[in-house]
């Protein structure tokens, strides 16, 4: 029987089948085995194939070829990868300039990642309405830099009324039929994004902590959750980092549209662009066309050879 996976809460999997039916299923004892390197490896928005059982539940027999995913480190094993998800269309990465605040740092590390992975990410920025006129300039330039880089950028504010020009309604034609992964910090109103979209839903939303400007785990596994207008948004937990895996060093340029753009005019087809006479990404940031916090991300990925570096919260 063959379904899609459209939750995980560790032990158990939702699967849907093709007939529309959810029936809660386990992976095969010995299918840990067969060398995948994950601390999950099923994932939401996986297709499988299922054996059912006597006790009403099933069991995973097989995973069907993925199109494409998006993993990061697992926080807690450093040799693991954890799969957010598998199968997806494109990913709304939601930031937000304030309360708490998004590094660019942890934009650029998932930019990477999803480039990677081939997927689109468009960013939301939320909670316009919280914004200082100062703090508001900032947003601006935060999306005209990404605009730039060829990233869509949209200004919401999840908990607007509907006929407000910030409202989730913005999003609707963007999500219309397709598969999309819904990622971010903890407290930057992911939660919110889903009721507003999905009423019925009604997620458990967190206040942000004032001590630490930083938001409290709501979600703590990945759903996929049908929308009306056609498509899924797959619900992820809020992620404090962001360590890559699985990137070569020399595959890295490439993730960087900018940097990828000027290295093809750099002296040595090796290039680091770390200190390299005739760097021409090294020149085009001292002139101001690749973003100092852009390239200083691509540092700070370079570094991550050292295993243990991932684990600080970017």
């Amino acid at each position: 029987m063959r379904g899609l996976v459209i939750k995980n809460t560790g032990s158990w999997y939702t699967v849907k089948t093709d007939d529309g039916k959810t029936i809660d299923s386990k992976i095969k004892g010995n299918f840990r085995l067969k060398g995948i390197r994950s601390t999950n490896p099923v994932a939401v928005g996986d297709h499988v194939v299922i054996t059912p059982n006597q006790e009403g539940t099933a069991f995973i027999t097989e995973i069907e070829d993925r199109r494409n995913y998006i993993i990061r480190k697992s926080p807690n094993l450093s040799k693991q990868s954890h799969i957010i998800a598998a199968n997806i269309d494109q990913a709304f990465l939601v930031v937000t300039t304030n309360y708490p605040e998004t590094s660019t740092t942890f934009i650029d590390r998932f930019l990477a990642s999803a480039e990677a992975y081939r997927i689109p990410v468009t960013l939301i920025f939320n909670k316009h309405d919280l914004l200082e006129e100062d703090e508001l300039r900032y947003q601006h330039a935060v999306m005209n830099l990404y605009d730039t880089i060829g990233y869509q950028c949209v200004e919401i504010q999840a908990s607007a009324e509907a006929d407000n020009e910030f409202s989730v309604e913005k999003l609707k034609p963007l999500l219309a039929g397709k598969v999309t992964l819904l990622s971010g910090n903890s407290g930057v109103g992911k939660s919110t994004i889903i009721n507003a979209l999905l009423p019925h839903v009604n997620l458990r939303t967190a206040e942000i902590s004032d001590v630490h400007n930083t938001g409290m785990h709501t979600t703590t596994f990945s759903e996929m959750l049908e929308l009306p207008i056609g498509g899924y948004l797959i619900d992820t937990p809020g992620i404090k980092g962001f360590g890559t895996f699985d990137i070569e060093r020399e595959e890295l340029t490439s993730y960087f549209r900018e940097i990828f753009k000027f290295s093809k005019d750099c002296r040595f087809s090796n290039c680091t662009h770390t200190h390299e006479p005739g760097c021409a990404v090294r020149r085009a940031v001292e002139d101001h066309y690749i973003a100092e916090s852009r390239y200083n991300s691509y540092l700070s990925m370079l570094e991550d050879k050292d295993e243990n570096k991932y684990r600080e919260a970017f």
